[in-house]
């Protein structure tokens, strides 16, 4: 059946993709290491990989994982920033037929503990600098292996060391820790360095995986209704197809730099996000290379690093163009290269793509997916030449209806749930079979929680959100677990969460909470707060009340606290 989304996508975009394109990843991989092994992949603080080094060093990586006895399939979690590192572990993960479980490195203790357990991950690759919240909490999980990565261990023979030293002793970003050596039925457990790991993994062979397109490679974690975030199972199939939309989507714009290898891409969304991740794979697919940004919040330093060289694709959250714009040395960049300003995660504002366009010359592009489709779902042209406002077009391949509470689709105009099918949707959520099944309707589309509507141009619009989430600078937050936890405080009753508009984040985080304990202050509950959340999901507002409004079966009524009641 023709969709009327079709009739607006720009000349050249395909309607179909073909996810069965490559066997697995690795197939992919594979084919892009040997066709590009003498071009560069990634440059980090000046130091370039070539797609050569890159498929070495994996194949490291891999061999040694497969040297452990780890059976096909076997969960790897990942807790690293963006250093070269993060994709030559996925990259060896994966070809080793493995599955791969990215970790938040600014996760806390609890929330890191919760991950590992529920994804059963028995190794895991770690930035030195969050060793410590492991410590916390590793006799908690079915960790057997720890691999210690140090911040320039791919960052030059002489380089490399000085910024190892300078972030442990002159920056302090590392603090103590230590590792216990046994678990606590004692068993050994091992604690190498990465480059142990590349080492012992360089003398040893690595049988080529022998994952399907239905195997699962990641385990994508997502924010949960109950309090906690549970897995989207992205499988093989999921993420090529989510590659290959993604590519044929921005090949219009790109046609402008001619060959894709020349692409100049911007990592600075954290690699283990999966908007950031598929656009990172998409790099791979056609042999471009990634400029990998670790700290995206020091502005003045990710502005020097955008002074270095043309670039043509900037993937960013509204919050972080916002804090480009403000930067006066951003202003004065050479914009011409630029084909795509791609912004999602979080609704993009019409000031900041206002003043983005005027000082770039090039159109923000605002998309929508989420954890659960590989980060691919709508998206506007990027061919645009203004603003839209809307998160625009069903990208190749993908079918999205407006359905009422019983799954019956709407007409068009109509208000509703918008619902997904599409080959880069996941298989389900990793062991909650319940959750899964809710998560569908009868006729295969996923309920995603937001409200929408579609134009008769095929154009869609969100409109409100079923689900009581809150999205902070792009970052999914579920107010159930964040109560959960503040109500653990010493002192609190009870509370309740919200999200108020910000102007800088999107959203911002507000509690409600009803203390019996008279001494209990601000204070002490973003104290709380700090030690038991990430920061994305710290209130910024705390307001103490005498009660909560409720229904007369007891249930707090988040929507009656937003109104201001």
């Amino acid at each position: 059946m023709k969709q009327p989304w079709f009739d607006s996508y720009p000349a050249g975009v395909p309607q179909e993709i073909n996810p069965d394109a490559y066997t697995s990843l690795a197939a992919l991989f594979n084919e892009s290491f040997k066709k590009n092994a003498d071009l560069p992949f990634t440059v980090c603080m000046e130091q370039w990989m070539t797609y050569g080094q890159l498929d070495r060093l994996s194949t490291a990586v891999g061999a040694w994982l497969q040297a452990q006895g780890l059976p096909a399939g076997e969960r790897v979690a990942l807790m690293l920033p963006n250093l070269p590192q993060f994709p030559v572990t996925m990259a060896g993960i994966l070809r080793a037929g493995y599955t791969c479980v990215n970790v938040n490195p600014l996760y806390t203790a609890r929330e890191l503990k919760h991950q590992l357990k529920d994804s059963g991950a028995t190794t895991i690759v770690i930035l030195e600098n969050f060793a410590k919240t492991l410590e916390e909490v590793i006799d908690e999980t079915p960790i057997e292996r720890v691999v210690v990565a140090h911040m320039g261990d791919l960052l030059g023979a002489l380089r490399g060391p000085f910024l190892t030293f300078a972030v442990r002793h002159l920056k302090k970003m590392v603090p103590a820790y230590k590792i216990p050596l046994q678990t606590p039925s004692g068993k050994a457990r091992q604690v190498l360095t990465f480059k142990q790991v590349l080492s012992q993994g360089a003398g040893l062979p690595m049988t080529p995986s022998t994952a399907k397109g239905d195997s699962i490679a990641f385990l994508q974690y997502t924010g949960g209704t109950t309090g906690l975030s549970k897995g989207a199972v992205l499988t093989h199939r999921n993420v090529i197809a989510a590659v290959l939309q993604a590519e044929a989507w921005f090949t219009p714009a790109l046609k402008k730099v001619g060959d894709a290898r020349n692409v100049n891409g911007i990592a600075a969304l954290p690699l283990y996000h999966i908007f950031a991740l598929t656009l990172c794979l998409m790099a791979i697919r056609q042999g471009a290379h990634l400029t990998l940004i670790p700290n995206p919040r020091d502005i003045p330093k990710f502005v020097d690093v955008l002074k270095k060289r043309p670039f043509h694709i900037l993937p960013a959250v509204n919050t972080l163009f916002n804090a480009l714009l403000q930067n006066a040395e951003f202003q004065k960049l050479d914009f011409s290269h630029l084909c795509v300003s791609q912004a999602g995660g979080m609704a993009a504002s019409v000031g900041t793509a206002k003043k983005w366009h005027d000082i770039t010359g090039c159109a923000m592009v605002e998309g929508w997916g989420m954890s659960e489709t590989c980060a691919i779902g709508t998206n506007n042209p990027v061919n645009a030449t203004e603003f839209s406002g809307s998160i625009g077009l069903p990208q190749p391949g993908i079918e999205i209806a407006i359905k009422d509470d019983d799954g019956v689709s709407l007409p068009m105009g109509s208000s509703g749930e918008i619902c997904i099918k599409g080959p880069n949707v996941m298989a389900g959520y990793y062991n909650q079979p319940e959750e899964t099944a809710a998560a569908f309707t009868a006729d295969g589309f996923m309920r995603t929680g937001d409200v929408g509507v579609m134009d008769e141009r095929g154009y869609f619009r969100i409109v409100d959100r079923k689900k009581d989430m809150i999205i902070v600078s792009g970052f999914n937050v579920f107010p159930n677990e964040l109560e959960n936890t503040i109500s653990l405080c010493p002192g609190v009753v009870e509370c309740a969460v919200i999200g108020v508009p910000d102007e800088k984040a999107g959203e911002a985080i507000k509690v409600f909470v009803v203390k019996n304990d008279a001494a209990l202050t601000e204070d002490d509950v973003a104290k709380y707060c700090r030690q038991n959340l990430t920061g994305y999901k710290i209130p910024k507002y705390i307001e103490f009340r005498d009660d909560l409004p409720k229904t007369n079966v007891g249930k707090i009524l988040r929507r009656e606290l937003r109104a201001g009641k």
